[in-house]
């Protein structure tokens, strides 16, 4: 039932442009160029390699089995990477254009993919898809362009959040990473839930959570796609919550018309190149000793007696819970049981605290009977009646 539910939910997740707007053809010397199949402005069509040398199109490989298509812009000066997972209703060919002005901009190195099943991508849009499809171009820019995870940022745009979650919680020192009009469940964005079912897809929030490295949200307040509490949430659930950028009157495919949207994003990867490796040390022991913490009070729940987490009592000389040798728990000096109905410790007299009181102060306890001290009658119960000795 659950496989059934994800499947028509990728229906409603997933729009390709049809036909792709562009196409990717091999020349003689075995380099891949991009090749735009609509009526573009020449400002905006995709230049062969010949034309521009720091422009790569890549054709990747995916664990499952798809061949899917990435562009790399290079900046000469830049110190950073941005990954870039788009929404889901454009390809590369329509987002080349934005990818030229973040590289110019943002002063950053850009890599843009096609999920599986987009522009000239092989397979079918799935979630399962795009997670294998950002593990891929990953793994292509730490092999191909010697980009690590220190220097790496990811960007996820709507259902690009989904991806970019992913493998965002899966590395721990990632520089930083940047939710565009970003969701926190696919179902949420067709109606309120507040409960996560296991036919729901990009569950981003859980995973969230997992994520250690700063994270930085736009969102549009009038977005009528994704409403603006998906970011909201999004940015009260993260670790390390960076300056949030709401877009007064911004929709959810727009925001990069607004002059904040590049004031703001660009102030976010001047700070995150600033961050020295000292910084990044401090934050990564904050975080190793915040994990001790946690790991010490788990053990420590671990020794207690109930769920309401009462400590059991210690021992004073060798601090084991239980220690049937030197316990402080009053034992009968007879049978050496720590409670013995017939021979146990008898309780101290309340007046003259002596163990055993043979005055006329007090009275003793023998198997629940009152007796009074000093006379050969007692009580017995526990109602003061007086009785037969």
């Amino acid at each position: 039932m659950g496989c059934m539910f994800s499947h028509l939910a990728a229906k409603f997740a997933f729009f390709p442009p049809s036909p792709a707007t562009y196409g990717v053809k091999k020349r003689e010397d075995g380099k891949l160029t991009a090749v735009s199949t609509t009526a573009a402005p020449p400002s905006m069509a995709i230049p062969s390699p010949d034309d521009d040398n720091s422009f790569d199109v890549l054709m990747i490989d995916t664990k499952r089995g798809n061949k899917i298509v990435a562009f790399y812009l290079r900046n000469p000066y830049a110190r950073l990477t941005l990954l870039y997972s788009h929404g889901n209703a454009a390809d590369l060919g329509q987002l080349y254009d934005l990818f030229v002005q973040l590289k110019v901009n943002l002063r950053v190195n850009l890599m843009g993919y096609d999920y599986s099943g987009y522009g000239a991508s092989t397979g079918k849009p799935s979630e399962s898809n795009t997670y294998a499809d950002i593990e891929a171009v990953y793994e292509c820019l730490q092999t191909q362009y010697g980009v690590s995870q220190e220097d790496l940022i990811l960007y996820g745009q709507s259902v690009g959040s989904g991806p970019t979650l992913h493998l965002a919680a899966k590395l721990p020192r990632l520089r930083g990473i940047v939710l565009h009009s970003a969701i926190l469940s696919g179902l949420r964005v067709l109606c309120h839930v507040k409960f996560t079912f296991c036919f729901d897809i990009y569950k981003n929030i859980n995973k969230i959570r997992k994520v250690k490295c700063p994270v930085l949200v736009i969102h549009g307040t009038e977005d009528d796609v994704v409403n603006w509490l998906h970011g909201d949430g999004l940015w009260k659930m993260a670790k390390d919550p960076y300056e949030p950028l709401w877009i007064k009157g911004g929709g959810h495919c727009n925001l990069e018309l607004y002059p904040d949207y590049i004031r703001h994003l660009g102030k976010f990867i001047q700070e995150m190149e600033n961050v020295t490796t000292e910084i990044r040390l401090k934050k990564i022991r904050q975080t190793l000793s915040l994990h001790k913490r946690s790991s010490s009070a788990s053990s420590a729940t671990s020794s207690t007696c109930c769920r309401i987490k009462c400590w059991l009592p210690k021992c004073p000389r060798c601090s084991i819970p239980k220690c049937g040798t030197c316990c402080w728990r009053p034992k009968c000096p007879e049978c050496l049981r720590p409670s013995c109905g017939n021979c146990c410790w008898r309780p101290k007299c309340p007046k003259c605290s002596s163990a055993k009181c043979s005055g006329p102060c007090c009275c003793c306890i023998t198997c629940f009977q009152w007796r009074w001290c000093g006379s050969g009658e007692h009580s017995s119960g526990m109602n003061g009646k007086r009785g037969n000795g």
